[in-house]
């Protein structure tokens, strides 16, 4: 695998090896003893499937400490702009975000540490979605931030009037108004 750093710290994307023939493509997504060695030694718990179709967007969610979550997070079929943005006040990225498109396509993954947001906007007509994270979902210690705060600035890749979002995404507080990071 190939593992490109960002200019967030411990922010990367993952290029598999994807060996194609006239089958089909077979690649191998997740090794432990590779990603160990390349990226960062982590154990997953839980791994989490998503459906949804253009223009929705999901995020931007975080867990809070003690239960905050690192993620690896890839396209089955389809594509997403996926974004993650740094919550940690001690960063010199604090409140940047990183923006990479993954999708069926390309294989490409991205890992996301402890103490980052997470969201992604949907760019096809369909997309299944599937991440794993190193903690488990805790209902008390969600967090989330406003998809749309202008001082991050993050252009999903989708007209503000095709975009879709749940109701308490679209009530999420801006990044100055969330008090409980890391």
């Amino acid at each position: 695998m190939n593992v490109i750093r960002t200019d967030i710290d411990g922010v990367v994307i993952i290029e598999p090896r994807v060996f194609n023939d006239g089958r089909g493509y077979f690649f191998e997504s997740f090794s432990e003893r590779d990603f160990s060695a390349k990226v960062a030694p982590v154990r997953f718990v839980q791994d989490n499937e998503s459906r949804s179709s253009y223009g929705v967007i999901r995020g931007l969610h975080f867990q809070k400490p003690p239960f905050s979550q690192a993620k690896l997070l890839r396209v089955v079929c389809g594509r997403v702009l996926d974004v993650a943005v740094d919550l940690r006040r001690s960063s010199p990225t604090f409140g940047k975000h990183v923006a990479v498109e993954l999708s069926g396509e390309n294989h490409r993954q991205l890992f996301i540490p402890r103490g980052l947001a997470h969201g992604f906007s949907v760019l096809s007509d369909e997309v299944v979605f599937q991440y794993k994270c190193d903690n488990f979902y805790a209902p008390e210690s969600e967090g989330g931030i406003a998809w749309n705060d202008p001082a991050l600035g993050i252009d999903w890749g989708v007209p503000a009037d095709k975009v879709r979002v749940s109701t308490k995404d679209g009530c999420r507080p801006p990044l100055s108004e969330v008090e409980d990071l890391f």
